[in-house]
């Protein structure tokens, strides 16, 4: 379970939830509040003055943080993405589900997700926690320019896959001239990855509300 921690002003003020929903109607009350996402239900309820983690401090500063990831059952199959963003002290969660696609899809459309979000605010340093060495790679490696300069081939002549996330991803990522991408291990604890994660799978599992992935050849 995941608890929904909203610090409204000193130490043991504020509420805890169990329902994402419900936790963000309460914080539209409290413009200065802090939104925390915890494992485990709190003794108290934190200080707002305090960050007790390092993107709880960047919640502060200028720097966004962002969290995200992917999901597809079985592999190609439903798939469906999960984001988070902390910006000025302030948690947003999106997330869409889709009927037919792969999981590395899904981990791209999800950073593209919350970069086309933070558009009006690309001059901030970004930093993006993603699972997927698959997503962070092929930017920070520099593997998908390179595929788009050889006409989205890879070193041995074979088609790469998925060219046209590649090349919205690639367009938004030069818009962000602070931008950082930060490997995270998958469920292994971090609570922001953990929510991405129930994000997507969720999402996924959404049968009544998929849509189509339009650029998947496989399906």
């Amino acid at each position: 379970m995941k608890y929904h921690i909203i610090s409204t002003s000193g130490s043991g003020h504020g509420a805890i939830f169990t329902n994402a929903e419900e936790a963000r109607e309460y914080q539209k009350k409290y413009p200065e509040s802090v939104y925390r996402v915890r494992d485990r239900i709190p003794a108290k309820i934190p200080p707002i003055g305090r960050a007790d983690t390092e993107e709880e401090k960047g919640a502060k500063t200028d720097t966004v943080t962002v969290y995200t990831d992917g999901s597809a059952l079985n592999n190609p199959g439903p798939g469906g993405y999960g984001v988070i963003i902390r910006m000025n002290g302030e948690t947003s969660e999106y997330s869409q589900g889709y009927q037919h696609t792969t999981n590395n899809r899904m981990e791209m459309m999800a950073v593209i997700t919350a970069l086309e979000e933070l558009k009006g605010h690309k001059d901030k340093p970004v930093t993006i926690h993603s699972d997927s060495q698959y997503t962070i790679n092929g930017i920070v490696k520099g593997w998908a320019k390179g595929w788009r300069a050889k006409g989205w081939k890879k070193g041995d002549g074979k088609p790469a896959l998925n060219p046209d996330l590649w090349a919205v991803l690639l367009e938004l990522v030069e818009l962000f001239p602070e931008l950082n991408f930060k490997w995270v291990k998958g469920h292994a604890g971090d609570p922001l990855n953990e929510r991405a994660d129930e994000l997507a799978n969720g999402a996924a599992a959404g049968r009544d509300m998929l849509i189509v992935d339009e650029g998947y050849a496989g399906r």
